[in-house]
């Protein structure tokens, strides 16, 4: 139990800090007040976990404690659905009600196509 919590760990420490370069990166390039960092690690975590547990389960070549590191940790570290969350009330107090909608709907849908194409690359 310990082994498979300190995989999780370092994933998502990993994972973590993979999230503020992201983030980080665009933001400097990007200064437009749209969470494109945020946007970017939620789309491309999904399509990642959407490959991870798709090679697992249907490659079946990764075991329990490499989907742990990856899925779990990596996966869970990187994706920041509380932080798109926050910017959402962030907008809402702001007032920017199109920008809301338009990053809410947006993330939601590409995330769950991005999850699809990754879990059908694998079958």
């Amino acid at each position: 139990m310990l082994r498979n919590i300190l995989l999780v760990g370092v994933g998502g420490m990993v994972g973590s800090i993979a999230r503020y370069l992201v983030a980080v990166w665009f933001s400097q390039r990007l200064p437009i007040g749209f969470p494109f960092g945020t946007f970017t690690v939620n789309i491309a975590g999904c399509f990642l976990i959407g490959l991870i547990l798709g090679a697992a389960g249907r490659l079946g070549f990764l075991s329990l404690e490499w989907r742990l590191l990856l899925a779990t940790g990596f996966c869970g570290g990187f994706t920041t659905y509380s932080s798109l969350m926050y910017e959402a009330v962030e907008m809402i107090e702001a007032g920017q009600y199109a920008m809301l909608a338009l990053y809410v709907v947006s993330t939601t849908l590409l995330a769950l196509l991005a999850t699809v194409t990754g879990l059908a690359l694998t079958r």
